[in-house]
């Protein structure tokens, strides 16, 4: 691990979930379709327009990763925090399995439709992986069940607590080659840089 990126003032985020499936067709036009791999969130990055040295930092930063080599986090701005109405210490109840997509938990602050969203984005305190809940969430005696995507990918002990806010991505640079076009000028002649990168999750 070589640190969390420094700048995350961005322009614009493309987000993407990576599955590999393999599908086959038969003559009779069946199609056979089966799974290979992990999920894996998946992010295009932009910045806006920066001299030299506001992008100087960032610069070295990515030179540093070695292409694909390094790991490195990026916590995101408040964007994709949870939307549900939750602000407790949300905890997993009893161990849960790899594999496991239903997770109990309790420490919800109130019994109110909507404690999480589906499609919030949730991680185990000891976990780099990140989830996604599918299904809204509404409380019980403060204990729900969390259905997430994707499956577990480590086991989950008791009392593991759920984040759900200002989450922490393991990342990697997903090419090569790193591009720093410096094709604009400001008022004050300063050569602007433009940057654009793709980084996958890191399991």
């Amino acid at each position: 691990m070589s640190g969390a990126l420094p700048d995350v003032d961005f322009k614009a985020v493309n987000f993407k979930s990576e599955q590999r499936t393999l599908r086959s067709t038969t003559d009779s036009g069946k199609t056979f379709r089966r799974q290979v791999d992990g999920q894996r969130w998946s992010f295009t990055l932009s910045y806006p327009l920066k001299t030299r040295t506001e992008f100087a930092p960032i610069q070295a930063f990515l030179i540093k990763q070695r292409s694909g080599k390094e790991n490195f986090t990026i916590t995101f701005p408040s964007y994709f925090n949870a939307q549900g109405s939750e602000t407790g210490t949300v905890r997993v109840v009893n161990a849960h399995s790899v594999g496991d997509t239903t997770i109990t938990v309790d420490g919800h602050a109130a019994d109110s439709a909507g404690s999480f969203k589906a499609g919030d984005l949730i991680k185990f305190a000891a976990h780099s992986k990140v989830y996604m809940i599918v299904s809204d969430v509404t409380p019980s005696s403060n204990a729900s069940t969390l259905t997430i995507e994707p499956p577990l990918t480590t086991a989950l002990s008791n009392d593991e607590q759920v984040n759900y806010d200002s989450l922490t991505f393991t990342v990697h640079l997903n090419s090569d080659v790193q591009e720093f076009p410096t094709n604009t000028i400001d008022k004050d002649n300063n050569i602007l840089i433009s940057y654009e990168f793709d980084v996958i999750e890191s399991l």
